[in-house]
Parts: C-alpha cells; sequence; structure tokens
C-alpha cells in the first residue's frame, strides 16, 4: 500500500520526521519498505511553473511553435516545442518550465536516460528552455503532450513544493486489511502519535427522486454476500478527472482512466471499499429489457452450471456455482469483488450511473478469484476483509464526488440490502492479565487510553472490562486480540524484557533420544529419505498388514472430535503410512527408499490411555542403482537388498541381528524374515510384501520390500562406544569350509556355530556360495563359507589352524547334523 504523505495529512496532523514516522508504524506491524520523495530530483531554480504568455508559429517548421513563457523572472523565455497540445494563438496555460542547466529525462529515447539542458536552437529558433511532459519530469511514460498545471498553480514556485510528495510503501500482513486505505493508515498513525483523527461521516448533496423506485437489490445468499448499497447518479458527463485527483492516484501506483473510474479508484483507495460503477442504462429488469423500458434489477447470487460471461479485460469466463455473481433481469454483469462485465461497462455514452458499494466473505471472495484465475485490487481487499460498516459511508462519498467533479444529479437515498446487520464485537479484558502477559507495569487509565486511541470503545467494569471494537475492525474477536493492541499502541519496543527467575536446569542426559538421532542419520546415510506421515488413520486400511489377522474398529483408539470422516483412528501400525507416501512418490521416481520413525497406539484393557510404543519401519520399491557402464541398472531391489540395508544400519550401532523364516499376515511366502537381537529378542519382521496387499495400496507392479521394528529395544542395544583392537601386521591364513546342511537349518545358524567354535583365531566368516540339485540329496543344500584366520601377534601355525578347523567341522556335524564336502 503505498500511502502519500500529503493525502495523510488531510486525516492527521504528521508533526514528526517521516522517517520517525516510518519507523513507528514499522515497529507497530506496519512494515514501511521504502519512503519514497518525489520531485526531489527537480532543481529548484530552475524546474519551476510557468504561464504561456502567447503561442506564436515557427517559420520554418509547421508541426512546431513557439511558447513564450513567463516564470516570474526578469523577462519571458521563449521555447520550441512539438507539443500537440500546445497550440498558435492559446494562452494562459500554466506549464512546467524548465531553464537551461536543468536535468531532465530524454523524452525521446526509449531508455530512462538523464540529460542536462542546454540552450540551442531548433530549425534555426532558439529554445531558452523547454516546457515538460511527465516523461521529461520522471513521472510517467506520457510524453505525447506537455502536462498543464491547474490554473491555480503559482507562478513561478519550484515544482518539487508544488508537485514533490513523500509516498510511504508500506507491506501489508493479512491481518492488517484495515491499513489498505488512507484512512486505515492515517488511524494508525493519530493512535500511534496522539494526533487527533480529522474524520468526519461523508455527506451528499441529493436532487433526484428516490433511487428505490429506480434500481431494485436483492441478495440470494446473505452469507457470502451480507450486504449491498446501490446509488443511481443521472445526467454525469464523462471525461477526464481534476489534476489533484490524477496525481493522488499516480502516487499510489494508479493510471487514471476518466473522472467516473478514477473516483472508484480514489475512494478505494481512501476508504478500502472497493466500488463498481455499471452504466445504469445498459442493466436490465425482470423482463430482460434495459432501462427506461424497465425498471432494472440486481440480484447477488450463485452461478448456474455452465454459466457464463465476458469480464471487463475482454476474456469469456466459464463459471461454476462456487462462484458469486452480480446479476441483472439478463443475466451476470460482474464477478462478485472481483471485476466487473464488459456489456454493462462506463463508456463515452454512458450518461446514468449505478454505483455499487458491497461486502463479500473473504473465502468465497477468494475461491471466485482462484478459480478464475483473476485477481484484482477490489478482489486483494475482498479477499482479506471489508467490514459490511464501509459501504455506505463509501458510497455517499463516491456519489458526492461524482455530482461535484462530473455534474451528476444523486437519486435520493441508497438501496440498501442489510438482511443481516454486523453485530457489535464486545470483548471481555481482565486487566491485570493484561498486565501479566504483556509484562507491562502500566495504570487501568493509561491502558484505557491506549485502547481509546485505537477507536475502541471501554465500559469499565468493576471485575472486568466490555471493550467494544469499532466497525471497521474484523480482526478482533477473543481478549488476545486486545493485548496485542494494547501491545502495538504502548509500542513493543517499550516492553520490558523480563528475565526468568530461576536458571535453566541442567540438561537431561536422553540416550533413548540419542540412539534415535544416530538411528535417523544411519538411515539417511544408507540412501533413504526420512517421511512423517499421519498418526490418525483409517482403521480399515491397516487390516492387511495387522499382525492380529481379522481387527475391527474396536480394536483401536478413536478421536473424539475427529477432524475427517476417514482419519477418525489412531494408528496401530507405521508401515501402512509409509506405503501410502510411497505410492505417492512412484509416480515420479524410479527408485524408492524411505523411512519413518513414529509412535503407535495400541489399547491397553481397562486403561484410559493406550500404551505408545515408537516404531521404525522402511520401504524399498525400484531398480537397485542409478544405471552406470558398471552397474546393470535393469536390476530391482530384492529381499536382500532391503537385509543387507538394515544389517549395515545394525552393524554401524554395533548391533547384532538375527533373521529366520517366519509366516506373516500381508507379506509373501518364502521371503518374510523375523528380526531378532543377538540374545534372541524378536523385535520385527522383515520381507517382500504380498502381490495382494501391493495391489490393496496401489503400489506399482514391482517388488516391495519392507521392515517394521520396536525402537526401544533396538535402541537399548545400541552401542555407543566400540572398543577398538590393533590391525595385525602379519599375514592370515584363509580356508574354505563346504558343508552339506538340511535347508530347514538357515544359514546364518550355521555362521553362528562357526564362529563361536572359531574362537579368537577366527576373525571373519563370508557365505560364497548356496547349491542345490545333484548329487546333492533333495531336502538338503551346500554352503561354502571362507574363514580367516589371523593373531596379532604372530602369524598362525599350520598345525593351530588345522586343529581350530577340524573343530569347527565337528561342531557343526554334533550340532547341525552336516556333512562336509571335499
Amino acid at each position: 500500500m503505498r500511502a502519500p504523505i500529503g493525502w495523510l495529512r488531510e486525516y492527521v496532523d504528521i508533526n514528526l520526521p517521516v522517517e520517525d514516522l516510518a519507523e513507528r508504524l514499522t515497529l507497530a506491524g506496519l512494515e514501511v519498505k521504502s519512503v519514497d520523495r518525489i520531485g526531489d530530483w527537480w532543481d529548484r531554480e530552475r524546474v519551476v511553473v510557468g504561464q504561456v504568455v502567447r503561442v506564436d508559429p515557427h517559420p520554418n517548421a509547421d508541426r512546431l511553435t513557439l511558447p513564450v513563457v513567463d516564470y516570474g523572472g526578469p523577462q519571458t523565455i521563449q521555447v520550441v516545442t512539438g507539443a500537440p497540445n500546445i497550440k498558435v494563438g492559446e494562452a494562459g496555460a500554466k506549464v512546467v518550465l524548465a531553464l537551461t542547466g536543468a536535468r531532465l529525462i530524454d523524452g525521446h529515447s526509449e531508455e530512462r536516460r538523464w540529460i542536462t539542458l542546454k540552450p540551442g536552437r531548433i530549425r534555426g529558433v532558439a529554445s531558452e528552455g523547454m516546457v515538460c511532459s511527465e516523461k521529461e519530469l520522471d513521472l510517467s511514460e506520457e510524453h505525447e503532450g506537455i502536462l498543464i498545471l491547474p490554473d491555480d498553480a503559482p507562478l513561478g514556485m519550484p515544482l518539487t513544493d508544488y508537485l514533490g510528495d513523500t509516498v510511504l510503501d508500506i507491506d501489508l500482513t493479512p491481518n492488517l486489511a484495515r491499513c489498505l486505505s488512507i484512512i486505515g493508515i492515517a488511524r494508525e498513525v493519530a493512535a500511534l502519535t496522539g494526533a487527533p483523527l480529522k474524520l468526519k461521516r461523508p455527506e451528499m448533496v441529493v436532487e433526484g427522486p428516490a433511487a428505490a423506485d429506480q434500481i431494485d437489490v436483492v441478495i440470494d445468499d446473505p452469507d457470502l454476500c451480507p450486504r449491498y448499497a446501490a446509488t443511481v447518479i443521472r445526467g454525469i458527463k464523462l471525461g477526464p478527472s481534476p489534476f489533484w485527483m490524477q496525481r493522488r492516484l499516480q502516487l499510489c501506483g494508479v493510471r487514471p482512466i476518466s473522472n467516473i473510474v478514477d473516483i472508484t479508484n480514489y475512494v478505494m483507495l481512501e476508504w478500502g471499499q472497493p466500488l463498481h460503477a455499471f452504466d445504469y442504462n445498459r442493466l436490465r429488469g425482470p423482463t430482460g429489457k434495459m432501462a427506461p423500458a424497465d425498471k432494472p434489477i440486481i440480484r447477488v447470487r450463485r452461478a448456474g452450471p455452465g454459466e457464463t460471461m465476458t469480464t471487463l479485460d475482454g476474456q469469456a469466463r466459464q463459471l461454476d456455482p462456487d462462484i458469486l455473481l452480480i446479476t441483472d433481469g439478463g443475466g451476470p454483469v460482474a464477478v462478485a469483488g472481483v471485476m466487473g462485465g464488459l456489456e454493462s461497462e462506463i463508456g463515452p455514452e454512458t450518461q446514468d450511473v449505478l454505483l455499487e458499494a458491497a461486502a463479500f466473505d473473504m473465502i468465497g471472495n477468494r475461491t471466485s478469484s482462484r478459480k478464475l484465475r483473476l485477481t484484482s485490487e477490489a478482489a486483494t481487499r475482498f479477499g482479506r476483509g471489508v467490514p459490511p460498516a464501509l459501504t455506505d459511508q463509501a458510497a455517499t462519498r463516491a456519489a458526492e464526488l461524482m455530482r461535484s467533479l462530473a455534474g451528476g444529479t444523486i437519486q435520493a437515498g441508497i438501496v440498501d440490502a442489510y438482511p443481516v446487520p454486523q453485530p457489535e464485537v464486545v470483548v471481555d479484558l481482565d486487566t491485570d492479565r493484561a498486565r501479566q502477559v504483556l509484562g507491562l507495569d502500566v495504570d487501568d487509565d493509561t491502558i484505557a487510553g491506549l485502547l481509546a486511541s485505537l477507536q475502541f470503545k471501554v465500559d469499565r467494569g468493576r471485575r472486568s472490562w466490555q471493550i467494544t471494537a469499532p466497525d471497521h475492525r474484523l480482526d478482533v474477536g477473543i481478549r488476545e486480540d486486545l493485548y496485542e493492541e494494547i501491545a502495538r499502541a504502548y509500542g513493543y519496543e517499550r516492553l520490558p524484557t523480563t528475565r526468568m527467575r530461576d536458571e535453566l536446569p541442567p540438561e537431561h542426559d536422553d540416550r533413548a533420544l540419542r540412539g534415535e538421532e544416530v538411528l535417523q542419520n544411519l538411515l539417511v546415510a544408507a540412501g533413504l529419505q526420512e517421511v512423517i506421515t499421519y498418526s490418525v488413520v483409517d482403521w480399515r486400511q491397516e487390516g492387511p498388514l495387522h499382525p492380529d489377522g481379522a481387527v475391527s474398529e474396536s480394536d483401536y483408539v478413536r478421536l473424539q472430535n475427529p477432524l475427517a470422516a476417514d482419519r477418525q483412528w489412531m494408528r496401530r501400525l507405521v508401515l501402512p503410512g509409509l506405503l501410502g507416501a510411497a505410492r505417492d512418490n512412484a509416480r515420479f521416481a524410479e527408485a524408492i527408499r524411505l523411512f519413518e520413525i513414529g509412535r503407535v497406539f495400541e489399547p491397553v484393557a481397562g486403561e484410559d490411555l493406550p500404551d505408545e510404543p515408537s516404531r521404525v519401519a522402511a520401504v524399498f520399491i525400484g531398480a537397485a542403482g542409478d544405471p552406470h557402464w558398471t552397474i546393470d541398472g535393469t536390476r530391482a531391489l530384492d529381499f536382500f537388498d532391503c537385509k543387507g540395508a538394515l544389517e549395515e544400519v545394525a552393524q554401524r550401532m554395533g548391533i547384532t541381528l538375527r533373521f529366520s523364516a517366519t509366516q506373516r499376515d500381508g507379506m509373501h511366502p518364502g521371503k518374510t524374515a523375523a528380526v531378532s537381537l543377538e540374545d534372541g529378542t524378536e523385535i520385527g519382521y522383515l520381507g517382500e510384501l504380498h502381490p495382494a496387499v501391493r495391489l490393496f495400496y496401489g503400489l506399482p507392479d514391482r517388488a516391495t520390500l519392507v521392515w517394521e521394528l520396536n525402537l526401544e529395544p533396538l535402541v537399548s542395544a545400541w552401542v555407543e562406544r566400540t572398543d577398538l583392537a590393533p590391525v595385525s601386521r602379519f599375514p592370515s591364513v584363509i580356508q574354505d569350509l563346504a558343508l552339506v546342511l538340511s535347508r530347514d537349518v538357515p544359514a546364518a545358524t550355521a555362521e553362528e556355530e562357526i564362529r563361536r567354535a572359531g574362537g579368537g583365531l577366527l576373525t571373519s566368516v563370508r557365505l560364497f556360495d548356496v547349491y542345490q540339485g545333484d548329487p546333492i540329496p533333495e531336502g538338503e543344500r551346500g554352503l561354502a563359507f571362507r574363514l580367516v584366520y589371523s593373531a596379532v601377534d604372530r602369524t598362525p601355525a599350520e598345525d593351530e589352524v588345522r586343529r581350530t578347523h577340524a573343530r569347527i567341522a565337528r561342531r557343526l556335524v554334533e550340532r547341525l547334523g552336516a556333512r562336509m564336502r571335499e
């Protein structure tokens, strides 16, 4: 919002430097992005107000003229110009005269280039200065004609004194919609500086018959349009708006168009109430005929299915019932609060105007603007909230300007449809509580004065006060809003700093939390991405994976006040939400590796509150690696990729995991393992989803590998510090061990027995081959392990290695029923 200081001074006296005012506004929440000093680049001695004494023809050029200009100096100045609005024989116009030595913008250059004016001859005639266009003064891009000033412009006055101004460019947050106007900012300035607000209720001179006999207004949906006021002004004369109005609009960044359109924009900037002017004689009545054949009707309603209209920008718009319209007897004439229609726009032949001032629901307005992809100054204001109390005041102000500046006759009365008047907002205030919250040591009179400066009505009671919000405030409804207003008016920068009574307690060492953070970091390092999904779910989405098999709604903790019908129950599994995230990401990614650490909620019989253990879950889908000349990028992730990732993370936490084949609902038979700690404690499961379950969750037709583990036992097993051992500098001895074993015995069991029998001499065991088929009998398989024997202080002796190797073989035979292979 751009606020010229000269315009603000009409409503509040400003007796402090502009920089200080900008700082106060910023500290009160109205951030002043910049202070723009308009015209400070004009030379006070060389750019002044002049008056054309006469205009002579140029002897050598038909398109050039020779104005003689008086500027109050010792003699008149003759200049040469080609401006079309300076004609031979005319005199008396007030203009901007630049004398030699003045710095101006080059009006004939497409680039913004400064030049210094020098004496010259144009087609043989001396030119001692220049009469300036708006572009040459750096006011706008207009350069076809020179700038004509009002007749009362003081002769010889420096232009910087006459047209110069200072503009505050204020960046307003959405809660400060009331300040999207000059009057709104003036209210803040008055409250912050203590200056009185010079604001009177607008009045208008009525000369015509009753407006109610010339227009009907009907509101079909008061929730979307609580108020609609229509004013009729007849006999207007369309033309340019006066210079002072054009100048203020330009300072605010609005391009002048015509007196009627400029007035609606001017009042919007002044009061914050968007207005729209219809050509009254192009509006239709109930019979579909235009005025005056039929009395026009304005109806505020939702759009019908398939309805269309053409807006002022010439675009045909497809409408739907979520969009609010202003219609007449023939159909849509405006998108309510966004943009008017082309068929009823103000044009050169317009004589009678219907002026609209209304209040529209901010959410409904944003919906219309978003669906049509259409924005405007009106939509910006209505989308943030415009109080219904403004409509009649803004309508009165605009109608009077149309009477005085466009020669119109105001018809008696405003046709004001206001089915549900805006109620007063009254908030209870406990001043002791306000002081406690804000940390202020001020008396009740000071608090009352601060609220009164913001135009709140204060009714003091014995225990609490009744505070009535002004009708232009839509952002006040609870006592915390009043605390904020007290703090703003007092000054945030003046609020005292309050230290804590006690020192902070020493940090509590939470090993479980540290372990969780270590696990998170290791999972990310392993190439997984963390996601966080909703804890509130639809219990039916967990059914296919639930360990208890068939479950029902009663097995879940249900919210008393759910946010949505499909989110009423607290989850008992982390994995279903993670699978939903994987499904959504599968549309954009070839390989998916996601994990989540979160709580689940298990009902406890006889207890009001559930048990809330933490789980860690992961999902793997897609290619095993990116394509590379050394990597087969077509290989899909499988069970062993998933298992290997978990083993790597566990190993880095100093944890040894054991895996054993198992069956579980929702998992692929033969590709599922129970996950246990070294002491045998089962902590979860790992494997591939069953194809039917994968289809249930809408996942792509690729293997989906998952795990879900209990977090507490995993973190409890975390070894924070691993003792380091020296690396042997002596050669190692490598031997292979081949055996035949029942398929029912996991390879991990055989590896565990080998390690136990090998003792300290055995430093590494790795399974490198698995074989099934002839000559190995049915039900058995061949396993081959590579064993590494090493010692820190010597090279292992051959006899020592042979005895250890034999001991390992005997243990496998005795404990597992294995047979050694040659």
